[in-house]
């Protein structure tokens, strides 16, 4: 990277959503020229920075044109175009993520084989091409059936239990993936600067909605051992440094019932695993990744508090202007902090906040998002 003061530095986001958005309130503190670049003109991030432009995230151009005024290109969305990226950084503009690692990861089949070909542990699989390719593989039922390409937020994946449910089979190149019987889904956020040094955020455990495969809750740390706890976090690290990945690392597991742990998938970004690390860490998730791509000395992890998180999502069968129903009743209790994403529209499922709730007692932090889980609706 140019070697310039930090605050000299001109910094291009890919991607103008909420993450792009609670990145931009990190980087405020430290006086960063942020500028955002994304289709929608109403983002999360619109108006947060001086400069915004939109356009299409995936035409090489429009980024290639877009990207040459920046000393450092980074993203909070995988959905790019790698080619423009892979150019700039050939002509001397810092990207982090890699254009190659973004390339591998935004693709699940060549995520599997990296993770194969490495020995990092992971669910058996098979690759396919079509919907017929799928159905050959009756063996592998119960099974889990992912897209190769464009799945995001719950899209491009589905169960399929039994012969009945190969109907709805993707029809395009993907993969089969053995069901896991897990004990718990677990996530590391794992960050690593150019220097090489690592840190991992505490364990956290994830519980997601049984349709959408959204996080609806997320408890930390985990209610794992520390066995297990540096079980995960050295697995995390093995995954980033093999990568070779600077920035923001998420990575998913399964703890499986027998205590294995697999890597399911990864994210090269903030991630909403990490979204309580705004009030529950000593440094929260979107700074701990600037000071990664920045090349500064990578903040300190360690937990406050025992915190939750709830992933505030647009009901079923409402679409239009967004109104809150019980976010008054919310924030009267203690320990509750309200983060909203500044989308004017709601539709279902749509992530339109999160809740991070912080509470010494750990029944009393879950019973707290079980009762904020009931009264917080987004509804038009």
């Amino acid at each position: 990277m140019v070697q310039k003061d930090i605050t000299d530095l001109k910094i291009g986001v890919l991607g103008g959503g909420q993450l792009g958005r609670m990145m931009i309130q990190s980087a405020i503190s430290y006086n960063l020229d942020i500028s955002v670049l994304d289709p929608d003109p109403n983002a999360p991030c619109a108006h947060l920075v001086e400069n915004f432009e939109v356009g299409k995230l995936t035409d090489a151009d429009l980024v290639y044109e877009w990207g040459k005024h920046f000393d450092l290109i980074t993203i909070e969305i995988e959905n790019v175009s790698t080619d423009a990226l892979k150019k700039l950084s050939k002509e001397g503009v810092a990207v982090y993520p890699q254009p190659e690692i973004i390339e591998l990861i935004q693709d699940k089949r060549k995520q599997k084989i990296f993770y194969q070909d490495n020995g990092i542990p992971t669910a058996g699989f098979v690759l396919t091409e079509n919907k017929e390719e799928v159905q050959k593989h009756v063996d592998m039922l119960p099974a889990v059936n992912k897209l190769g390409k464009e799945g995001y937020d719950g899209r491009g994946v589905q169960i399929i239990r039994d012969e009945r449910d190969l109907e709805k089979a993707f029809d395009k190149p993907g993969l089969v993936e053995k069901l896991i019987d897990f004990e718990k889904e677990l996530s590391v956020i794992v960050s690593r600067n150019e220097k090489g040094e690592a840190k991992c955020f505490p364990v956290v455990e994830l519980s997601f909605h049984p349709e959408h495969n959204l996080v609806e809750f997320l408890f930390a740390p985990a209610q794992i051992s520390a066995e297990l706890e540096e079980k995960a976090n050295s697995l995390a690290v093995d995954v980033i440094e093999k990568l070779g990945l600077i920035g923001l690392l998420a990575v998913e597991m399964f703890l499986t019932k027998d205590g294995q742990i697999l890597v399911n998938e990864v994210a090269p970004r903030t991630h909403n695993s990490g979204h309580q690390t705004i009030e529950a860490n000593l440094t929260s998730q979107f700074e701990q990744h600037l000071r990664a791509i920045l090349n500064l000395p990578l903040g300190s992890t360690d937990s406050i508090t025992p915190s939750a998180m709830v992933n505030l999502l647009g009901e079923d069968g409402f679409t239009g202007d967004a109104k809150y129903e019980g976010l008054e009743a919310c924030m009267g209790m203690e320990g509750v902090y309200v983060h909203l994403y500044g989308k004017k529209k709601t539709k279902p499922f749509r992530k339109m906040g999160h809740i991070t709730i912080v509470d010494s007692e750990i029944e009393r932090l879950k019973e707290k998002a079980r009762t904020i889980k009931e009264l917080l609706k987004v509804k038009a």
